[in-house]
């Protein structure tokens, strides 16, 4: 076997046991294992397009990147209806897969978190402890560029229907993110709190702050004709930080996790 295709087939196998991350928290930090892309791609580049077909569904893919097979041994809740999840995802015990979604390779999916009905996490996405992706909401993906970091959502935090966070967002840990909010490196984030925007960082990610109750929001144009027009902006906005009366109302079911 071509020794890449080999590492392809290793790296892959350790992702989906939690060995291995693209990306993990050091000191503090999150910093991305691009060594774990390159490998990711090779199994692109040397995978052939096969028939995949099952029954009545046609699926044709690079034959190194099927479906991955979970077992009742994985202690993962798959709910019937159509979902998949690919080649070289982590799924930890106790996760809930509501139909139909899709979670790509490299992605982290930690324990007691809810991946609800019609929800992607991209590829390489990483998702902490008790978090809640609502309906219809997205994780971006990100494998190239190769050193580039991948959408990050923290521990508990809940993330409303119709969401997207892309372009290597990372969500600090007990955030609220509102219904239909769209988080990326281009769009700063207004914190109402503090009078202040927030804008990506030198990296070009944007870090949502721990604990930020964030919503869907706008700004008027200053100058210009959009200005004269009344024109706004999409903008999200940090209403408040996260308080108990915020808990209830997102608290999480742990009898749906047992």
């Amino acid at each position: 076997m071509n020794p890449e295709l080999e590492k392809f087939y290793e790296v892959c196998s350790a992702l989906e046991k939690g060995e291995i991350r693209v990306a993990e928290r050091i000191d503090g930090q999150w910093i991305v294992n691009a060594w774990i892309k390159e490998v990711i791609l090779s199994g692109f580049r040397y995978g052939k397009m096969t028939d995949m077909s099952q029954g009545e569904f046609s699926f044709f893919d690079k034959d190194t990147i099927p479906a991955r097979k979970i077992t009742l041994e994985d202690k993962v809740r798959i709910v019937p209806g159509g979902s998949s999840i690919r080649r070289g995802a982590y799924l930890a015990p106790s996760v809930i897969v509501m139909p139909p979604s899709y979670i790509n390779i490299g992605a982290y999916v930690d324990s007691d978190t809810m991946i609800d009905s019609h929800a992607l996490v991209g590829s390489c996405a990483q998702v902490g402890k008790h978090v809640h992706l609502s309906a219809a909401s997205q994780l971006g993906g990100v494998l190239e560029p190769i050193g580039a970091l991948p959408v990050i959502i923290e521990d508990n935090v809940f993330i409303g229907g119709n969401c997207g966070i892309y372009e290597g967002t990372i969500v600090k840990k007990n955030a609220v993110i509102g219904t239909g909010v769209i988080i990326n490196s281009s769009t700063a984030i207004f914190d109402a709190t503090t009078g202040e925007f927030i804008k990506a960082d030198k990296n070009g990610q944007m870090i949502v702050p721990e604990g930020a109750v964030v919503v869907a929001g706008s700004r008027p144009v200053s100058k210009g004709p959009g200005a004269d027009k009344g024109i706004h902006l999409y903008t999200p906005v940090i209403v408040k930080y996260r308080d108990s009366k915020t808990d209830s109302s997102v608290t999480l079911e742990s009898v749906l996790r047992d």
